[in-house]
C-alpha cells in the first residue's frame, strides 16, 4: 500500500491533513502485515491507526472492544461518515447477530465492532471462518493481562480467535500500560512471530497536574470550578455524584451526574447536554469518560482518590485534549488513605465470604448441587443483597473473582434491545400520513425493516433507523417516545441488567477454589497499585509529570514547571509575579482567587506579590475576587 493512499482515505473520511505521532508508523506496520502493539496517550487519535487502514485493505477488520456504549459511538460516527461498520454485543437478537455476521461475509462491512464476550460464541466462531479478515484490532489492550488493572478474562478468548485466523495479523492499542503488562499482552497475544512495538510518549505539555491537600474538599471544588470552561469531576460511588452535583447546583453552578446505574436515554442525554455546553460540568463515577469526543476540558477533578495510577492517567487525561492549558487536579486529604486501604477487603472479601455468595446464589435461582451448567439468569444485586443480608460492593466483587476462578459468567453491561410493537392496524397508520414528517419517516423505517410487529414485539436498531431517516439517534428515540405517547406503539427503550451465567455444573461451595493467580496474586498487585497512587498523592518532591511517566516506564523525563511540586521550588522575580497578576486582571472584570493557578507561579510568591498589590491598592479583593479599581 502507498503512503498516499492512506493519506487521501484521512483527508476523505475525517479531514485531517496529516497524521500525528505515532498513527503512521502503526498504520504502515500493520498494513504490511505485522502484529503490531501502540502505546498511545488518552486523546493520541488510536482509533485512525485500525479505520484507515480497515478502509485500504480488502476485507473486514474485526475490533474488539469491552466497552458496548464506545462501540455503538464509534458505529454512529463511522457511518455518518459514510463508512459501513456494524457491531455484535451482548442484548441483540439472534436474527441481528446473524445478520450481522453474513453482511461481513458479503463484503459489505468494512470494520465489525464485538465485545469479548462474543468471540467464544460458536455462531460467531462459525461464520468467522467463512470471512476475509483483514487485521484484528484489540483495543484496550490492557485488559488481556492478569498483572493490568482491568483485567478480563473474557479477552482470554482472543487466542482463540488468533488460532481460527492464524495468518491475519493484530494491533493492539492502549493508553495504559506498564512495561510489565507491555510485556504481557506480546505474550498472550503473540502468535510466536513477536511484536512491532510503538510508544508514544504519555507526556502532555499543555496539561498540569496539582495535588491539593483540602480539609473542607466541598468548599475547595466549589473555589476550583468558578472559573469558565467545561469540567468532569470524578466520584467513587453513584450517592456521591448525585450529591455533589446538587451541592455545585445550589451553588449557582451549571452540573449534572452520571453513573452507571442510570436509565441509558437518561445517560444519553446528560451526556449530550454536557458535550455540547448546555451543561458545564459533569460529576460522575469511572463510567463515564470511554470514548467521550469533548476536546475542550478546562479541568478533570478527582475529588475521591482513585485505586490505581493507571485509571487516574486515564481519566486525568480527558482534559485539555485541544492542545489548550488544562489542569487535573487530585483533591486530597488524610481520611482519604484509610478510605484507599479498606478497598482491599472489600475488593478480595475472605475466600468463606466468597463461597457464602455462591451458595446464595444458587438459592436465590433454586439450582441443585451438580446442575446449572449453562444457565443465564438476570441478576438484580439490590433484590439479591437484601434478600440475603449482603452489602452490594462486597457481592460485586466476590462475583468477579467467581468468574475469573471459571464458575460463572458476570456480565455487568448486559444490553438489553429496543422493542416495539405497533398498537394500531396498517389502515390507521395511513391516516396518520402527513400529520408529522419525522414521524412518518420513522414509521416507514420499521414497517420496510421489520415485520410481525403487528402481532408481536420485536427488536430493532434505533442507530439503523437513524442512519436510514438522515437522523442522530436520540432523535429517532425522541420520536418513538412520542409515537407510544399517542399509543400508535409501544415502545421498552433498551435498559442494562447484569446477568450471571453458570459455566460449571453446581458445586458444593467447600469445593470451590480460588487458586493464587485469581486470589492472593491479584490482591498482592491490587495492594501494589494503591500504595502506587497514595505515594502519589502524599509525595512532595518530584514532579507529578515525571512521577507518572516514569511509572509508565518512560526514563528520560523532565520537570514540567506547572505542577504543584514545580510551582513550589520554581523562583521567580517578584516584580514578575506582580505584572503577571495585573495582566490577568487587565480586562478589569471580576476574576476569582483561583484563576491565579493559570500563571503558573510558586504559590509562595503568588501570595508574596497578591499581598503587595493590595497593600498598595493597585488591586481590591472582596469576597474571594479580584479586580482592578
Amino acid at each position: 500500500m502507498k503512503r498516499e493512499t492512506h493519506l487521501s482515505l484521512l483527508r476523505k473520511y475525517w479531514g485531517y491533513d496529516d497524521f500525528r505521532g505515532i498513527q503512521r508508523e502503526i498504520i504502515e506496520s500493520i498494513g504490511a502485515g505485522h502484529d503490531t502493539l501502540g502505546l498511545m496517550p488518552t486523546g493520541g487519535g488510536k482509533s485512525l491507526t485500525f479505520q484507515v487502514p480497515a478502509l485500504a485493505m480488502e476485507g473486514v477488520c474485526i475490533v474488539i472492544t469491552p466497552l458496548i456504549a464506545l462501540m455503538k459511538d464509534q458505529v454512529n460516527h463511522l457511518r455518518q461518515r459514510g463508512i459501513m461498520a456494524a457491531a455484535i454485543y451482548s442484548g441483540m437478537s439472534h436474527d441481528d447477530i446473524l445478520r450481522t455476521l453474513e453482511n461481513c461475509i458479503f463484503g459489505s462491512t468494512k470494520l465489525l465492532y464485538v465485545s469479548p464476550e462474543r468471540l467464544g460464541s460458536e455462531l460467531f466462531q462459525t461464520k468467522l471462518r467463512h470471512m476475509q479478515v483483514n487485521f484484528i484490532t484489540v483495543d484496550e489492550a490492557h485488559c488481556i493481562s492478569q498483572w493490568g488493572y482491568d483485567f478480563r478474562p473474557s479477552y482470554l478468548q482472543i487466542a482463540d480467535i488468533r488460532r481460527i485466523c492464524p495468518d491475519v495479523p493484530v494491533l493492539a492499542l492502549t493508553a495504559t500500560a506498564t512495561p510489565h503488562v507491555v510485556k504481557d499482552i506480546c505474550e498472550k497475544l503473540s502468535a510466536g512471530h513477536g511484536f512491532a512495538v510503538y510508544r508514544m510518549s504519555f507526556e502532555r505539555k499543555n496539561l498540569a497536574y496539582l495535588v491539593l491537600h483540602a480539609m473542607d474538599k466541598r468548599t475547595e471544588l466549589i473555589q476550583l470550578l468558578r472559573e469558565n470552561g467545561a469540567a468532569i469531576i470524578y466520584v467513587r460511588s453513584r450517592r456521591h455524584a448525585r450529591e455533589i452535583a446538587e451541592h455545585l447546583t445550589e451553588a449557582g453552578l451549571s452540573a449534572t451526574f452520571y453513573h452507571a446505574g442510570l436509565e441509558h436515554a437518561e445517560k444519553d442525554k446528560r451526556q449530550r447536554d454536557w458535550q455540547h455546553d448546555r451543561v458545564r460540568i459533569m460529576v460522575a463515577t469511572n463510567a463515564f469518560g470511554m470514548g467521550i469526543d469533548k476536546a475542550d476540558v478546562r479541568i478533570v477533578v478527582h475529588y475521591d482518590l482513585p485505586d490505581s495510577i493507571e485509571a487516574y492517567f486515564q481519566e486525568a487525561g480527558r482534559a485539555g485534549r485541544d492542545g489548550q492549558f488544562a489542569r487535573a487536579i487530585l483533591l486530597y486529604n488524610h481520611a482519604d488513605e484509610s478510605k484507599l486501604i479498606k478497598r482491599v477487603s472489600d475488593t478480595f472479601p475472605e475466600k468463606d465470604y466468597i463461597r457464602k455468595v455462591y451458595d446464595h446464589l444458587a438459592y436465590y435461582y433454586q439450582i441443585a448441587t451438580g446442575d446449572g451448567y449453562g444457565v443465564s439468569r438476570e441478576f438484580n444485586i439490590d433484590d439479591f443483597c437484601h434478600k440475603f443480608n449482603h452489602f452490594p460492593i462486597r457481592v460485586h466483587a466476590a462475583l468477579q473473582l467467581l468468574q475469573r476462578a471459571g464458575y460463572i459468567e458476570y456480565t455487568e453491561e448486559q444490553d438489553n434491545q429496543v422493542r416495539v410493537k405497533f398498537l394500531v392496524t396498517r389502515d390507521d397508520l395511513y391516516r396518520l400520513r402527513g400529520e408529522n414528517p419525522n414521524e412518518e419517516k420513522v414509521i416507514v423505517a420499521l414497517l420496510r425493516n421489520y415485520g410481525g410487529l403487528f402481532a408481536d414485539y420485536g427488536f430493532i436498531d434505533e442507530s439503523m433507523i437513524a442512519h436510514q431517516c438522515g437522523m442522530k439517534p436520540h432523535e429517532v428515540y425522541d420520536i418513538l417516545k412520542e409515537l407510544s405517547q399517542k399509543h400508535v406503539i409501544h415502545f421498552i427503550p433498551r435498559k442494562q441488567v447484569p446477568y450471571i451465567r453458570y459455566m460449571q455444573r453446581r458445586e458444593d461451595s467447600e469445593h470451590i477454589l480460588l487458586p493464587p493467580a485469581v486470589y492472593e496474586e491479584r490482591k498482592t498487585q491490587y495492594q501494589e497499585r494503591i500504595n502506587a497512587i497514595l505515594r502519589y498523592a502524599k509525595s512532595n518532591d518530584k514532579c507529578r509529570s515525571r512521577q507518572l511517566l516514569e511509572y509508565f516506564g518512560e526514563q528520560d523525563t523532565k520537570d514540567c514547571g506547572q505542577c504543584d511540586i514545580c510551582l513550589s521550588t520554581h523562583k521567580t522575580d517578584p516584580l514578575q509575579a506582580q505584572q503577571q497578576i495585573l495582566s490577568l486582571l487587565s480586562d478589569r472584570k471580576r476574576h476569582h482567587l483561583t484563576e491565579l493557578f493559570r500563571l503558573q507561579l510558586p504559590q509562595k510568591e503568588v501570595e508574596g506579590a497578591l499581598s503587595n498589590l493590595l497593600q498598595e491598592e493597585f488591586i481590591i479583593q472582596k469576597d474571594g475576587f479580584l479586580m482592578i479599581p
